[in-house]
């Protein structure tokens, strides 16, 4: 008599992990990678976490992530639930291709596998696109439903209605500000300069209503596929501004083919007036948590942006 997966495990078989039985017991995937019964790949995946590629019984590949088994800490409570809730909700609107995901549990996320390829100007274009239909799907309001994580760092999610300025200057800037000043990444003039900037946030206009966004949209969390798709992985999602994704992607080398997004953004939304002057602004968010998590390398580049920042608030305020 033949057993199907589910009929093996209660017969006292050992199962077969394919898909269809990961949907059905995604909490099983831990034990099955205990006893070694999945064949597990190291691949490259961020700072954080530890990351592999699971093949399956069937041949079908899922990407997992676990906290690292020599970190300093344990894992953060509800850390890969955050993640899980921020991609099936960029997910849910239908726009910028992301990852399904598989597996959330406390100590293990699993997605489905995306065949990486090379970057591309007609990919790029679609992306730019897909991006501004994922901003307009909107947000109820500034923050999240769940538990805020970026990085290792707490991220503050409690629901807020604005304005804008006001929020992103006291839950995106001033945290991440005191946690850089605590451990010693920013002397007294850097973290004067964010203090200034903060105080006058209001001067560079930008209000919008929140937008649905990745949040931590560095170009290492592009994924391109072999699927001319860009794929987005390792969001903070929340109700914010759309600004912030722009800028994100224009941090450490800038994403491939950035003007080719930026192009077919705008034609799809065109942004405000005075985007570009506001760009550093956004990018101090990420560049603050570079501080609070890795130290005085970034200390420049939180000082330069900064000043940036406050120049075109001074602009902003010519012009107005």
């Amino acid at each position: 008599m033949a057993h199907g997966p589910a009929e093996r495990g209660r017969t006292g078989y050992l199962a077969l992990m394919d898909l269809a039985y990961l949907r059905a017991h995604p909490e099983h995937l831990p034990t099955f990678l205990t006893h070694q019964r999945i064949r597990e790949t190291p691949v490259s995946g961020g700072d954080i976490c530890a990351a592999s590629r699971l093949t399956l019984d069937d041949g079908h590949s899922v990407f997992a992530k676990t906290w690292p088994e020599r970190a300093a800490r344990p894992v953060p409570e509800g850390f890969f639930a955050a993640e899980a809730a921020g991609l099936r909700w960029l997910r849910e609107a239908g726009t910028v291709a992301v990852p399904e995901v598989m597996v959330a549990l406390p100590e293990l996320l699993a997605l489905d596998w995306i065949d990486p390829g090379e970057p591309t100007p007609e990919a790029a274009e679609r992306f730019g696109r897909d991006l501004a239909g994922l901003h307009r799907a909107g947000a109820p309001a500034f923050g999240a439903e769940w538990t805020g994580f970026i990085g290792s760092l707490p991220q503050d999610n409690t629901p807020a209605p604005g304005p804008w300025p006001e929020w992103f200057a006291r839950r995106r800037l001033l945290p991440y500000l005191r946690m850089s000043v605590d451990n010693g990444a920013l002397t007294g003039a850097e973290a004067g300069l964010v203090e200034e900037l903060i105080d006058r946030v209001g001067e560079l206009g930008g209000d919008e209503p929140p937008a649905r966004i990745h949040g931590d949209l560095w170009p290492g969390n592009l994924l391109w596929g072999a699927d001319e798709r860009v794929w987005l992985v390792d969001p903070a999602a929340h109700g914010g501004h759309r600004e912030t994704d722009l800028a994100q992607l224009a941090l450490f080398g800038g994403a491939s083919h950035l003007d080719r997004i930026l192009a077919a953004y705008q034609e799809v939304w065109p942004l405000a007036d005075g985007w570009r002057e506001r760009l550093p602004l956004h990018q101090l968010h990420l560049l603050l948590v570079h501080t609070a998590l890795f130290g005085a390398a970034y200390r420049g580049a939180v000082g330069s942006a900064a000043r940036a920042a406050l120049r075109g608030a001074g602009r902003a305020t010519v012009d107005g």
